[in-house]
């Protein structure tokens, strides 16, 4: 059966229900003023109503700025029973307050955080749903276990610094969650899981297509493909590159991903680690 959904109408109450939790995982995927593909952990991503999502800003970073330019996104949301909703929305507005804006500072998330609360709610209208999929952990596994091999077998490029070791281990625990989006032809983002994700090296993503492997196919061959990687413990890394297609890697099919740019979203300062940016004198 394909995992290429038929598109849902909205959320059910059910999900409503649900999603309003602390303890999830939420991806949206913005569109930079180059039309690039950007993704960003949001925790706090949930539907509202059947057709508005919402999510609470309390640090800042490049999609707050990305989203008022562009309004279209795409989403991804993961339960703890690793159940998966996926789609699209447009920005509508950003308020800062409301009876959402209540719910997210009564969570114990920010009611007892002494540092930063949400200060500003954005709301966005649901374009296209993809509700309630368990995540399919039999062809999760087996494409870990490829991909594994793939990078174990596969040949090495030397003299990259776009990932560093760090980030390179943060990929390759097998049970850290990664998430690919790129543009799609109508212009929103069209992000999913890609759990089984490793890096080959400093400057190369592989993946094999054994899971979602009708959402990797559909990518077409030198597209900006964004990637986000996660641990549990809230570490992430965001990188974007160029997909080069579905390619031999050590014996085995795999979805290639040359990084071009790396991008450190964690607090307490985000911004980009490469290429490396040169320090300028600043004069006050």
């Amino acid at each position: 059966m394909s995992e290429r959904m038929k598109s849902d109408q909205e959320f059910t109450e059910q999900d409503l229900r649900d999603l309003n939790v602390e303890l999830k995982v939420g991806v949206l995927g913005t569109v930079t003023p180059e039309g690039l593909p950007h993704l960003t952990l949001l925790s706090s991503l949930q539907p509202c109503a059947a057709r508005t999502l919402v999510w609470g800003q309390f640090t800042e970073g490049l999609s707050k700025q990305y989203i008022l330019q562009n309004p279209k996104t795409g989403f991804v949301i993961v339960s703890l029973d690793k159940e998966v909703w996926r789609g699209k929305a447009i920005f509508r507005e950003k308020r800062q307050d409301g009876p959402e804006y209540d719910n997210y500072n009564h969570m114990n998330m920010f009611r007892y955080n002494a540092y930063f609360g949400v200060h500003t709610v954005y709301y966005m209208h649901l374009m296209e749903l993809h509700g309630r999929q368990a995540l399919p952990m039999g062809k999760v596994i087996g494409s870990a276990v490829t991909t594994m091999l793939a990078r174990a077998l596969g040949k090495k490029q030397r003299g990259s610094q776009a990932l560093n070791a760090w980030g390179q281990a943060l990929l390759n625990k097998v049970d850290n969650l990664k998430f690919l989006g790129y543009v799609d032809q109508d212009g929103y983002p069209g992000v999913f899981p890609v759990v089984q994700l490793q890096a080959l090296d400093a400057a190369h993503l592989i993946f094999s297509p054994g899971a979602y492997g009708d959402e990797i196919r559909a990518i077409p061959q030198g597209a900006q493909v964004a990637m986000l990687g996660m641990s549990f413990d809230m570490e992430d890394v965001v990188t974007c590159g160029t997909y080069l297609g579905i390619r031999r890697v050590g014996g085995m099919n795999c979805g290639v991903l040359q990084v071009d740019w790396v991008y450190n979203p964690m607090p307490p300062v985000p911004g980009q680690i490469y290429p490396h940016l040169e320090l300028r004198e600043v004069h006050i």
